[in-house]
């Protein structure tokens, strides 16, 4: 509970910091950062995505940071965080997608901390380069479905008829 207060007293400070109203469009893909609200951006992530087109949305069940087709787990954070987002890319090919076409993301991880969020928010850059992250809730959990894994990541893409 310590923690959940931290953080909720560090997202105020960068409230205090930064009122830009951004928005920028990718696709046709709108992403929205309200200038009444801090810029998330830094935390890679959007407050709001949408998209105005037809089109279907592609739900993509929980990637973890299992490499090949053993599911082999890394003891280190940042590998499994980049092996949830490459295994992520890998669904999103199947439909002729990319990152770019993620409308929302939810990340879980287990026994969260400072660390682990910079190491996420670094790997999101690297991924979204341009900073038009999708709409994002990341949960911090004690526990995920197998042993040693550290990090699961699904999320709702777009698909343009």
């Amino acid at each position: 509970m310590n923690k959940l207060l931290q953080l909720s007293f560090f997202c105020l400070g960068i409230l205090a910091f930064s009122q830009k109203n951004k928005t920028a469009k990718t696709s046709s893909i709108s992403h929205k950062n309200p200038s009444s609200l801090f810029d998330p951006t830094p935390f890679a992530f959007s407050h709001s995505t949408t998209n105005n087109t037809e089109g279907q949305y592609v739900f993509i069940s929980g990637q973890s940071g299992g490499e090949d087709l053993n599911h082999h787990l890394s003891s280190d954070f940042r590998t499994q965080v980049k092996y949830s987002l490459k295994n992520l890319e890998a669904v999103l090919k199947e439909y002729g997608l990319g990152v770019k076409d993620i409308l929302k993301i939810t990340i879980l991880i287990v026994d969260h901390d400072q660390e682990k969020l910079k190491i996420w928010s670094e790997e999101m850059h690297n991924i979204w380069q341009h900073n038009n992250f999708p709409a994002s809730t990341l949960v911090p959990v004690p526990r995920l479905a197998l042993n040693g894994m550290m990090i699961e990541v699904d999320a709702i893409a777009f698909l343009k008829k």
